[in-house]
C-alpha cells in the first residue's frame, strides 16, 4: 500500500486540492450571492402607502348604522296592526324570558356556569338574563331566540348545556352540579 502511495502522491495531492476547492466553492461562495432590485417596498424607511391600498385610505368613513328599512305597505283598514302584533308578541317572549321569581340576591353569578364568561354575561344582562333560575327556565323556542342574538356565541347555549348547569346551580345542589360538570371553579 505504501507503494502506491509513493507512485503516486503527486495525484493525490492534486485530487485532495481539487476537493478542496469544490467543498470551497459549495459552502463559501454562494453565500456571498446578493441580490439587488430598483423596486421599493412599502416598508422601506420614507415610502408611501401601497398604491393598492390608497383606495381605503381615501375613500369616506362607512356609515355605522344601515339605513331604515321602511315597513312593507298595508291595505288601508289594517294600518298598523300587523306591528301592534309585532310588539306583542315581542313583548310576550321577553315576559316569558325573564318572568322567572326573582333569586334571594337578585343577580346571579353567571360565571359559576361553564362557557360563560364576562363577555357573555354582559351580553345576557343587556338581553335581561341574570339569574340561574331565568336560564333553568328556558324552553326550546327561548333557547333559539337568545341563541340567535348571541352573535360570534351562537350555539353555545346547547353546546355547553347551559339550562341543565343552571338548574342545579339554582337549586343550589353543588353535588349534584360536581357530578355531572365538574368542581365549580
Amino acid at each position: 500500500m505504501t507503494e502506491l502511495i509513493e507512485a503516486n502522491w503527486p495525484l493525490l495531492v492534486l485530487a485532495l486540492l481539487i476537493g478542496i476547492a469544490v467543498a470551497w466553492f459549495v459552502f463559501v461562495a454562494t453565500r456571498r450571492t446578493r441580490v439587488e432590485t430598483t423596486s421599493r417596498d412599502t416598508l422601506d424607511e420614507g415610502a408611501g402607502p401601497a398604491a393598492r391600498n390608497q383606495a381605503l385610505i381615501d375613500a369616506p368613513a362607512a356609515a355605522a348604522t344601515a339605513p331604515p328599512v321602511a315597513p312593507p305597505p298595508v291595505p288601508e283598514g289594517l294600518a298598523g296592526v300587523g306591528a301592534a302584533v309585532a310588539a306583542a308578541v315581542e313583548d310576550e317572549q321577553l315576559e316569558h324570558a325573564t318572568s322567572m321569581p326573582p333569586s334571594d340576591s337578585g343577580t346571579d353569578d353567571l360565571t359559576r356556569i361553564k362557557g360563560l364568561g364576562p363577555k357573555l354575561v354582559a351580553l345576557l344582562a343587556s338581553l335581561g338574563v341574570t339569574r340561574f333560575d331565568q336560564i333553568a327556565g328556558w324552553s326550546d323556542a327561548d333557547i333559539d331566540r337568545i341563541d340567535a342574538q348571541l352573535g360570534r356565541f351562537e350555539g353555545r347555549i346547547r353546546r355547553d348545556n347551559w339550562v341543565e348547569q343552571a338548574r342545579l346551580l339554582a337549586a343550589d345542589d353543588t353535588a349534584g352540579y360536581a357530578a355531572k360538570f365538574g368542581n365549580l371553579s
